[in-house]
């Protein structure tokens, strides 16, 4: 397995980090989910496109200050436009779902949880990974693949009420180390393409889901957040050093 050096970034705004979740302190008091300030380390390099193996993944790494996405190849004018690096500070990835000539398909980090759109392959670079997460809310499971081969396994909490953890295909888009290991939202956390289904904001932020780690250990193995995954400090710094931004997640229904 290869160990990868994290270097801590610099400080990111507090009203940025606090968007980073669709979860927060829940109504019995246990922790939240949206770390209030980070630093942003490097994540795991994916490998280079020409590398990729027939069952990996593709990550599309914007080149420019803004990228613009449209609904159909080829059409005239852009329906986003989005900017790198993102509003968590991270430069701008996307999962690439299909190529076609000069234009990808991308998964989308808006609302509605699996949303894609079209690109420029001229205004992306191109890399792979082999890794991917799969997370089985009904077992409280995580796992970690590369290709078929199993890499590692752990206990999550999901989402509790009102705000379940949503079914589908996402990807890391950013990696962010909180100030306090030891707090609410543990060593490091994924940001997630994906966003609550219920939470339309939180905290300032939109909503956005995340995987990160925890100081309430106990509570692994059962629903115990507003929409997040929570895994063992262990697990997600393991994860930081390991898997790289764009590694696709799929939570399982």
């Amino acid at each position: 397995m290869r160990q990868v050096k994290i270097h801590t970034g610099a400080l990111l705004a507090a009203g940025l980090i606090a968007g980073l979740a669709g979860c927060g302190s829940s109504d019995d008091g246990r922790s939240g989910d949206g770390p209030p300030g980070a630093d942003r380390p490097a994540a795991a390099e994916p490998q280079q496109s020409g590398a990729r193996r027939q069952d990996g993944a593709e990550i599309a790494t914007v080149r420019g200050r803004r990228i613009a996405v449209h609904r159909q190849k080829g059409d005239g004018a852009a329906w986003k436009t989005l900017s790198s690096p993102n509003e968590m500070g991270a430069t701008r990835v996307f999962l690439v779902d299909a190529k076609d000539g000069g234009w990808l398909k991308v998964l989308l980090p808006i609302r509605p949880n699996g949303s894609t759109g079209w690109v420029k392959a001229s205004d992306v670079r191109l890399s792979s990974t082999t890794h991917r997460v799969e997370i089985d809310p009904k077992a409280f499971t995580f796992t970690v693949f590369d290709g078929d081969r199993v890499l590692r396994t752990g206990r999550v909490a999901t989402g509790e009420g009102g705000t379940p953890t949503p079914a589908g295909r996402f990807y890391f888009t950013e990696l962010i180390r909180p100030p306090d290991p030891d707090g609410a939202y543990g060593a490091y956390a994924f940001g997630l393409s994906g966003f609550s289904p219920t939470l339309k904001s939180f905290a300032g932020g939109p909503g956005q889901l995340a995987v990160h780690g925890t100081n309430k250990a106990s509570a692994l193995g059962g629903k115990a957040s507003h929409g997040c995954v929570r895994v063992g400090n262990d697990d997600i710094t393991w994860m930081a050093k390991n898997l790289a931004i764009g590694t696709p997640v799929v939570v399982k229904a």
